[in-house]
C-alpha cells in the first residue's frame, strides 16, 4: 500500500511538472510578440522579392500590433538568411525567407546542415514567375533564335541570374542541356543589378523574375519566354518554354520559416497571422505587379513539401552533371 501511494505521488508530481511546462509554453505564446519581428530575405531591396514582402510586413504589423522589419541579405543565391538561422534564437522573432535554392545546399556544398530538418516551416506564400529577356535591340527575337545563336557561337551567349545555384541558374543549365548548347553564366547579387546590366548591354540575356516587366512594357527589353505551365496573364502573347519546344516548366515556391525548436504555439500564431496578411488585397496586388500569384501551404504541408523538394533537387542536379560534394 505504501509503495502504491509513493508511486501515485510520483506520477502526480510528474503530471504537475508537465502541466507547468505546457502552461509556461502557452503563456509565452500568449504574450508573443513582445518586441519587433524581422523578416530576412535573400535578395536585394527594390526587387520583385523585396517589394511584396514589404507589403506583407505592413499587413503583419497591423495584425500582430508590433513593428515588422524587412532585412535584405542578398548574395549566395538567396540562402544567406537560412544559413544565418543556424545560430539564431528559437523565439519566433526572426522569420526567414525560404527560396527553393536552400534545398540544393547539401548537394552543392560541404555542410552538415539539412534544410529539411534544420528549420521549422511556417507558411508558403507564393511562387515566382520566371522569364528570359534580351535587350530590345538584340537580333534574338524568340527562343528558336536564342538556341540557334548559341549553337552557332558556342560559349559566347551570356545570361545573367540573381546568383549561382538559384532556380534560374539551374533551369538555364537544364535548357542548355536539353537544347544541346553551351552558355556563359554571369551571376549577380539580385535582379536590380541584372536588369541594369541587361539595359546597359553588359550581358546578352537575363533569366529572372519579372523585375523585367516594366522594361518589357516600355520597349527596352524583349521577353522571349515565360517558364510556367500556362502563359503569363500579363504577357499572354509570349510563349512558354514548353510551347517553344523545350520540355521544362519552373515554378519556384517560397515561404517563411523560423529557427528550429521554436515553440509550436508561436509557429501557429505566426502562421495564422501571416495567412491573414497574405489574403489582403494589397499583398495580392503587389504579387500581381510581378506576375506572381499566392501559393498557400500550411506549416505541415510546407514541411512535407520541403522533403519532396530536396529529393527533386538532388535528381535535377544529378541530371545536369552536378554531383554531391
Amino acid at each position: 500500500m505504501r509503495k502504491f501511494f509513493s508511486q501515485a505521488l510520483l506520477s502526480f508530481g510528474l503530471l504537475t511538472v508537465a502541466a507547468t511546462q505546457v502552461h509556461a509554453l502557452s503563456k509565452e505564446a500568449e504574450e508573443f510578440p513582445k518586441q519587433p519581428i524581422r523578416i530576412v530575405i535573400g535578395y536585394t531591396a527594390g526587387g520583385s522579392t523585396d517589394m511584396p514582402f514589404r507589403i506583407l510586413a505592413e499587413n503583419l504589423s497591423e495584425i500582430l500590433k508590433t513593428p515588422v522589419i524587412v532585412e535584405n541579405k542578398p548574395g549566395a543565391g538567396g540562402i544567406l538568411p537560412a544559413l544565418q538561422a543556424r545560430n539564431g534564437k528559437a523565439d519566433g522573432y526572426t522569420l526567414i525567407q525560404t527560396p527553393a535554392t536552400i534545398f540544393r545546399l547539401p548537394y552543392i556544398n560541404k555542410t552538415d546542415w539539412d534544410p529539411v530538418t534544420g528549420l521549422d516551416y511556417v507558411i508558403n506564400l507564393a511562387g515566382y514567375s520566371f522569364g528570359l529577356i534580351v535587350p530590345a535591340d538584340s537580333p534574338i527575337k524568340n527562343m528558336q533564335d536564342y538556341i540557334a545563336y548559341a549553337k552557332q557561337n558556342p560559349n559566347t551567349l551570356t545570361y545573367g541570374t540573381p546568383g549561382a545555384m538559384t532556380s534560374l541558374h539551374i533551369t538555364m543549365e537544364q535548357i542548355a542541356r536539353e537544347a544541346g548548347i553551351e552558355l556563359v553564366h554571369v551571376p549577380y547579387k539580385g535582379n536590380a543589378e541584372s536588369m541594369q546590366a541587361a539595359l546597359a548591354g553588359f550581358v546578352m540575356s537575363v533569366a529572372d523574375t519579372p523585375a523585367w516587366a516594366q522594361y518589357v512594357d516600355n520597349g527596352k527589353l524583349r521577353l522571349l519566354s515565360t517558364w510556367g505551365e500556362q502563359r503569363s496573364k500579363r504577357f499572354p502573347e509570349v510563349p512558354t518554354l514548353i510551347e517553344s519546344g523545350i520540355n521544362i516548366k519552373q515554378l519556384s515556391p517560397f515561404g517563411l520559416a523560423v529557427v528550429k525548436g521554436t515553440d509550436s504555439d508561436i509557429v501557429k500564431k505566426l502562421h495564422d497571422a501571416l495567412k491573414l496578411a497574405m489574403e489582403k488585397d494589397n499583398y495580392r496586388e503587389a504579387l500581381e505587379r510581378y506576375d506572381m500569384e499566392p501559393y498557400y501551404m500550411s506549416s505541415s504541408e510546407y514541411s512535407e513539401f520541403a522533403k519532396k523538394m530536396a529529393e527533386q533537387e538532388s535528381a535535377i542536379l544529378e541530371s545536369i552533371g552536378f554531383s554531391k560534394k
